[in-house]
């Protein structure tokens, strides 16, 4: 983090440069994260301005401590409005990103090889043992050999001696290798969905700590504030 960015009032773990860490984080991922760093910099600069409200509201010479919180309490929710929307509409972005990257992960294979080739070698790998048979697919998979990794996931799984989910597994393992671009901005979004879900809650505790007090008593001094004001309120006589 840039030290002339960091405000020493607000929780590190809300700062938007946490996002620039995410694993698979690189200028390619960069704009896919770009909302997520946004919805983080909004929070801790909201934060940071409810502190600097805080510290306004002191220098106000008709304003007591009550009146202080009440006005910053005021303040700090039209900030957790806004920093709420914002985290809630990037998850949501983030979510179909996620489904998107893991639809393209999970596409089946096509054969690349003759009919009568991709026969024989589903042949020849439903006879070996169950151990040989997943041997051979990884290694194929490793060795990047197309030909024979989709000659046996490229066809119904038990004509090579496999399970539809081992079929998918593996077949997501190939993908990711044909696709690293694809693998790591998956791994990015889904980084940026865990960050925002283990982190966004930190905002109510940071406000709370902005505010000086917590929101019951803020709710409970402009409640006391509202009824004493009802003394001053003129009445028709009749």
């Amino acid at each position: 983090m840039e030290n002339a960015n960091v405000d020493t009032r607000v929780s590190p773990g809300l700062h938007p440069d946490n996002v620039k860490q995410i694993d698979g984080y690189d200028d390619d991922t960069a704009p896919l994260l770009g909302t997520t760093l946004t919805a983080f910099s909004t929070a801790y600069e909201g934060i940071r301005a409810v502190h600097d409200a805080r510290e306004k509201a002191k220098t106000n010479p008709t304003w007591n401590e009550a009146q202080q919180i009440i006005h910053t309490d005021d303040f700090a929710q039209k900030h957790l409005a806004r920093i709420s929307k914002g985290f809630d509409s990037v998850r949501a972005t983030l979510e179909k990103q996620i489904a998107h990257f893991e639809t393209e992960l999970a596409t089946p294979l096509e054969s690349r090889a003759s009919v009568g080739i991709s026969g024989e070698i589903r042949k020849y790998v439903k006879d070996m043992t169950t151990e040989e048979r997943h041997k051979f697919i990884q290694q194929a998979i490793d060795e990047g050999d197309a030909v024979s990794v989709s000659a046996v996931l490229g066809a119904p799984a038990y004509l090579s001696g496999l399970t539809a989910d081992f079929q998918r597994t593996y077949t997501r393992y190939w993908n990711e290798r044909s696709a690293p671009e694809t693998a790591r901005k998956l791994k990015a979004v889904q980084g940026a969905k865990a960050m925002i879900e283990e982190r966004a809650g930190l905002v109510f505790k940071e406000l709370e700590k902005a505010v000086g007090a917590a929101p019951h008593k803020a709710q409970a001094l402009r409640k006391a504030k509202t009824e004493a004001e009802q003394a001053f309120v003129l009445k028709d006589i009749g």
